[in-house]
């Protein structure tokens, strides 16, 4: 039985990848942004414990995490949670560029960074779960496309830096899929949603658990999954 700490726990992708930790029996530590997302996610998840920290406020996450109790150890640290706004780089404010930049990489940075005793300790494994976009960048992606390859420079600065310490780093690519950040992302589009032409969370989440289940004398570094045309 592993010990996993999941962002995003709440929808799409990362909903699926706590409910087959979860039924496998895995010990599950779920990060919310308040107090009534904590309660849905605990009632959601029987056994799982909770803990409080708003990803869209770095700088409060240390303060946050060292009023609460955190695991001892950690086998994996999954990010799977992420915001997206879209806009031309001449439309976008500073405001949406800092919001995404917040959640999608700095959080993630400073959770690691928070966590890292733990990880050594279980010599676990850090997945970070990003994008098409952290691989290139389209029109009306830009921030959001930044803040992912960002994420991308992160996860192999942190492969270089934790591989004597025995700490895995995984970095997960995938394309469209029917969650409910699709749905957003179609609006801001101006297209209709049809969740019969992306993939499905239970197909990103099996090459997530994939990666994370994956004898100790491999690593899976970089790993793309797109939907089948």
């Amino acid at each position: 039985m592993g010990t996993h700490l999941i962002t995003g726990a709440g929808s799409g992708i990362g909903t699926v990848v706590a409910e087959r930790l979860c039924a496998r029996g895995d010990e599950l530590w779920l990060l919310a942004r308040d107090a009534g997302r904590a309660k849905q996610l605990a009632e959601r998840y029987p056994g799982a414990k909770t803990l409080v920290g708003d990803l869209a406020e770095p700088e409060r996450l240390s303060w946050a995490l060292s009023h609460q109790q955190v695991p001892d150890r950690l086998d994996s640290l999954l990010h799977i949670a992420g915001v997206v706004e879209l806009g031309d780089v001449g439309d976008l404010t500073p405001k949406a560029w800092n919001q995404q930049l917040a959640a999608n990489l700095v959080s993630p940075a400073e959770l690691t960074r928070l966590l890292l005793p733990q990880l050594r300790l279980a010599k676990g494994h850090v997945v970070f779960v990003n994008s098409g976009a952290g691989l290139r960048a389209n029109a009306q992606w830009s921030a959001y496309a930044a803040s992912k390859h960002g994420l991308k420079a992160l996860a192999d600065a942190l492969r270089w830096e934790e591989s004597g310490n025995g700490i895995r780093v995984t970095t997960v690519y995938p394309g469209r899929t029917a969650t409910p950040m699709q749905v957003k992302v179609h609006q801001q589009e101006g297209k209709e949603y049809d969740p019969e032409r992306w993939m499905t969370p239970e197909s990103v989440a099996t090459t997530l658990l994939t990666a994370l289940d994956l004898p100790r004398d491999a690593e899976i570094t970089d790993l793309s999954v797109r939907p089948r045309a």
